[in-house]
């Protein structure tokens, strides 16, 4: 089942006409140099940015959708977080309940468990650590259980520990009717949990697919403008300038 499809989406100056699709139970990786437009592409996903082109969520044009619906639907985790009161970490993680009109707290508790936050319920966000800080974010979205992540660099501030913990709380998030699509600048990260690639190159698909087909040495290397060693056969998988 397609989950997510965009056709012709463009933004000027930033997207130019992609076109791509995400299947239910897949995690789809959105790479690319800075500036690439991987960050205009996630919010325009969500239906944040006026765009030209056509978006559909499971077949349904994305516009037609009532705000609940689309929030019940689509959970989006921009890059950066910020909070203007001084909320308990449970509060922030409950608001991600506002689509249903509900305080789950089994939902909520269940979402603070996946990205091991439990301990910090009582703290304010505002004196959290960035990576504590992300993952409640990350919280937030999850206690909102909805079919379809849309996550910028949600592995960026973490250590090594909360990266792979983050990850594989995607992982098992794209699974059933439910998917990801992630922006994601740790390539090698990317290789071990995401199934295809979108490759994105001043706004525009520089290559879509698995990744035999997208992390290859020759397509990496153009679209990022250095020499870049593959090696997916390791394990983890190695992507490296050379």
């Amino acid at each position: 089942m397609v989950l997510i499809e965009a056709r012709d989406l463009a933004l000027p100056n930033r997207l130019a006409g992609i076109s791509l699709t995400l299947r239910a139970g897949e995690m789809l990786g959105v790479i690319g140099p800075n500036g690439a437009g991987k960050s205009s592409l996630l919010q325009s996903l969500a239906g944040l940015l006026p765009h030209d082109g056509e978006i559909r969520l499971a077949g349904i044009p994305l516009p037609t959708l009532a705000s609940h619906d689309r929030a019940r639907k689509i959970g989006y985790l921009p890059q950066f977080c910020d909070s203007a009161w001084e909320l308990a970490v449970e509060e922030i993680v409950a608001l991600g309940r506002l689509p249903w009109r509900d305080c789950n707290e089994a939902v909520i508790w269940k979402a603070m468990r996946e990205t091991g936050i439990e301990a910090l319920a009582k703290k304010q966000v505002n004196r959290l650590s960035g990576g504590e800080q992300a993952r409640v974010w990350l919280a937030r979205v999850l206690a909102g259980a909805p079919n379809l992540i849309l996550a910028d660099e949600p592995a960026a501030s973490l250590d090594l520990y909360y990266q792979a913990k983050i990850m594989d709380t995607l992982r098992k998030h794209a699974n059933g009717t439910n998917g990801v699509i992630l922006a994601i600048h740790d390539l090698a990260l990317a290789a071990r949990y995401c199934d295809r690639f979108c490759l994105l190159k001043q706004g525009n698909i520089h290559a879509f697919g698995t990744p035999e087909v997208v992390l290859a040495e020759a397509v990496l290397s153009d679209a990022f403008g250095v020499p870049i060693h593959v090696d997916l056969n390791h394990s983890p998988p190695i992507i490296l300038p050379a």
